[in-house]
């Protein structure tokens, strides 16, 4: 029985260019996530799922497998996690591999630490087996009040006037998926396609938590690797 780590990682990334191999901190992005998941010792195996030769070399550079270049359909904006990562578990099942568990490692998770990979198995094991572990974080500022914008007059409005008169203490706290990483067992992957609902989450610190999509997530990101960098000298 093995436990099997899947890192995807396309090569078409447009907002950010080639942002899965791009440098980050002095190695290519990937490369962080790569060696967390060989440091948290869990898995029998770590691949990447890409379609693009490029980054297959520099995944096998930092000790990742790529046992197989990813199907163009599975390659396109509209193909999710689910799938690309339910490909691997057949993949893997079709040659007779037995798999205990799948994490889906995100390529762009510079900040995830290794003992919350491992803290994610450990939480697997008290959820239910058609369900998963992710990572997850608190919203800064409460929901209720979130507001929103008129195209046509630039007006704000809120989506729930009727919060407006509450102190923030007393409104409830929101979550939001974190982008780091996904715990599940072979079938859920492989049947389920809500990852949250019923699911149960790792919270993380908000410090820790940069989803990287556009130049702005980028530059934040680095100011806080940098910050980071000089703490520990």
């Amino acid at each position: 029985m093995s436990l099997l780590c899947v890192i995807p990682a396309r090569g078409g990334s447009k907002r950010i260019p080639r942002k899965n191999i791009r440098e980050f901190g002095g190695k290519p992005m990937i490369a962080w996530s790569i060696e967390a998941a060989n440091a948290s010792e869990c898995f029998d195996h770590i691949i990447v799922s890409t379609d693009d030769i490029e980054i297959a070399d520099v995944a096998r550079q930092w000790a990742a497998e790529v046992p197989f270049m990813r199907p163009a359909e599975l390659a396109d904006d509209f193909a999710s996690t689910n799938q690309v990562v339910a490909h691997c578990v057949q993949w893997y099942q079709d040659r007779g591999h037995e798999l205990t568990a799948v994490c889906c490692l995100y390529a762009t998770a510079p900040f995830v630490e290794p003992a919350d990979i491992k803290q994610g198995l450990v939480l697997l094991d008290q959820a239910p087996i058609d369900r998963f572990v992710f990572t997850a974080t608190d919203y800064p500022s409460p929901i209720q009040r979130a507001l929103r914008l008129d195209l046509d007059s630039g007006m704000a409005h809120m989506w729930h006037p009727e919060q407006f008169s509450k102190r923030s203490q007393d409104l409830e706290d929101a979550y939001h998926d974190s982008g780091q990483f996904y715990w599940g067992r072979p079938q859920a992957w492989l049947q389920s396609e809500n990852l949250f609902e019923g699911s149960k989450p790792l919270l993380l610190p908000r410090w820790r938590v940069h989803d990287i999509d556009t130049a702005d997530d980028w530059k934040h990101a680095e100011l806080m690797r940098q910050a980071l960098a000089q703490e520990a000298r």
